[in-house]
């Protein structure tokens, strides 16, 4: 049973952070958030953002997806409803095929931690997810 489960790839995929969806004023998203690994995303009330050897999971329609930092500027809007905020990000800079490059954030909070978060890779692998918390 154990082989045959192996076989069929893993059974449980990575978990989501911990906290609960939230919804945030504009106010609220525009900040710095910064990731475990240092990289910073500042959001800005003119609709841009500015990030910094930023994690994430870079969607390009024909150039895949790939999870490594990225830097750079572009454009964000606030896609929020009654059940939480998300926050979609749009590069400048096109991808190596020349795709537009972007990536969804969904807000999450954690006691009294702000974040905002995204998967990496594959949900069935232990890739780490990326998790931006907001500057005090």
């Amino acid at each position: 049973m154990a082989l045959a489960l192996t076989a069929c790839g893993r059974i449980w995929n990575q978990p989501l952070p911990e906290g609960e969806s939230v919804v945030l004023k504009p106010a609220e998203l525009t900040t710095t958030w910064t990731g475990a690994k240092g990289g910073t995303l500042t959001l800005k009330p003119d609709g841009t953002f500015a990030a910094e050897s930023v994690c994430g999971n870079w969607m390009g329609a024909s150039d895949g997806n790939w999870g490594g930092p990225r830097s750079g500027s572009g454009t964000w809007e606030d896609d929020s409803d009654e059940t939480g905020t998300a926050v979609w990000l749009s590069f400048d800079t096109k991808g190596p095929k020349g795709d537009d490059v972007g990536n969804a954030l969904s807000a999450l909070r954690h006691g009294k931690t702000l974040m905002l978060w995204t998967r990496v890779g594959d949900e069935d692998n232990d890739d780490p997810h990326c998790i931006l918390t907001r500057d005090p």
